[in-house]
């Protein structure tokens, strides 16, 4: 085909189809102007929805977040704790010619707390001691502290309930890692008599700076008037099982920890009877102590003493009942410690009769973790009791 014929044939077809380039008639283009008038009416109904959608979510949002910060504000000053502590120990004691091999899971204790606002607060600690409670079996399952404090201002503070007395060292503070040795020091034990709790109220005051004292009234004492254990400090304790409450305590404590690395303090007691009624026998209760700990080196003493105006306590030496001990330490690091103490206490001091019980401790503290650590002591006992041995423990808290 040539150029001509193929000229001639594409000018035919062009002209069988209408002009793409023609212009619209007014028909038309109001036609075209009312479509898009439509859409432009849809798109601004279609944003009105969007922009009404857009608030909501912004108001839930809003909505979400107050919720959320009221929660967590509520958090902040209203929350339960739990913690606890244990320890396991292995004696082997040689007494009076017989050696004497225990092991004993002493202690599984359980701490239980709520914050109830910035200033009420809820404390606990249930005890299982000896492993095994129940008829007949070595434990006892214990409540020592169940008790609501109030901050009454920024320098007092008010409790109620069943608290730990204010005496001593380890009355207060006695988890295994905070103190040397695997068993509690025997003056505090037999003295004190520590761990000891009382039901009532509690005043704690600050009066300056590290100078604060404590001021409780609060269930007392039930010592046992014949027997073995007759007037025995240690088996008065009443642990608020209905106690006989004929007799009431007062105690008060004053604290000084200005000096850093010092602390000093001293305890002072009265009841108007430890016999609960049966001999009105008044005692008065004296305690004082100091730690010091100065780099790696650190010491603590401490001495108690009880003077009971009875005379069935008299008769038996038990009157007077009193004892102390020196315990210097040196942490080689944050993981090892050494310590040596002297104890001496006496239950029957009234008594013109030698009846004084000394006994020596020297060993040594590993803490893996500082809430966690292991124990390893030897004791040796003279006077009136002949104790010769060693002890192991393993203790924590958290």
């Amino acid at each position: 085909m040539n150029i001509r014929t193929t000229l001639s044939l594409a000018i035919s077809l062009f002209a069988s189809f209408p002009l793409l380039a023609a212009e619209p008639t007014n028909q038309e283009l109001f036609e075209m102007l009312k479509k898009q008038q439509a859409q432009i009416e849809e798109l601004q109904r279609k944003l009105a929805k969007t922009e009404e959608k857009v608030v909501e979510n912004d108001e839930k949002i809003e909505t979400s977040v107050s919720v959320i910060e009221e929660n967590l504000a509520d958090n902040a000053v209203s929350k339960s704790s739990i913690g606890g502590y244990g320890e396991l120990h292995y004696n082997n004691i040689e007494s009076g010619g017989e050696r004497a091999k225990d092991i004993d899971f002493h202690r599984f204790v359980l701490f239980f707390g709520h914050e109830f606002s910035d200033s009420i607060r809820f404390y606990s600690e249930l005890e299982l001691e000896h492993a095994l409670s129940g008829d007949g079996k070595p434990g006892e399952v214990e409540l020592e502290q169940a008790y609501v404090e109030i901050d009454l201002n920024d320098d007092n503070s008010l409790k109620s309930g069943v608290f730990l007395l204010p005496v001593g060292i380890i009355n207060e503070t006695h988890e295994p890692p905070t103190f040397y040795g695997v068993e509690r020091n025997p003056i505090e034990k037999n003295i004190i008599p520590a761990t000891w709790w009382e039901a009532g109220a509690s005043l704690n005051t600050r009066f300056s700076e590290g100078f604060t004292g404590d001021f409780a009234i609060h269930s007392g004492l039930s010592v046992p008037t014949t027997g073995d254990k007759s007037f025995l400090i240690r088996s008065g304790r009443q642990k608020v099982a209905k106690a006989n409450a004929d007799s009431l305590a007062y105690t008060a404590r004053l604290k000084y920890t200005a000096v850093p690395g010092l602390e000093l303090a001293a305890t002072y007691q009265f009841q108007s009877d430890v016999s609960q009624g049966e001999l009105g026998a008044d005692a008065s209760f004296f305690t004082a102590h100091a730690i010091y700990n100065t780099g790696n080196f650190g010491i603590r003493a401490l001495y108690a003493e009880w003077n009971i105006d009875g005379i069935e306590a008299d008769i038996i030496g038990r009157d007077k009942q009193k004892g102390y001990y020196v315990e210097p330490s040196y942490k080689f690091n944050e993981n090892f410690g050494l310590f040596a103490r002297y104890n001496l206490w006496d239950n029957n001091a009234g008594d013109a009769l030698d009846s004084e019980k000394k006994q020596t401790n020297f060993g040594m503290n590993y803490w893996p973790h500082e809430d966690v650590v292991f124990k390893i002591d030897i004791e040796n006992g003279s006077g009136i009791i002949d104790n010769d041995g060693f002890n192991l423990g393993v203790g924590y808290q958290f």
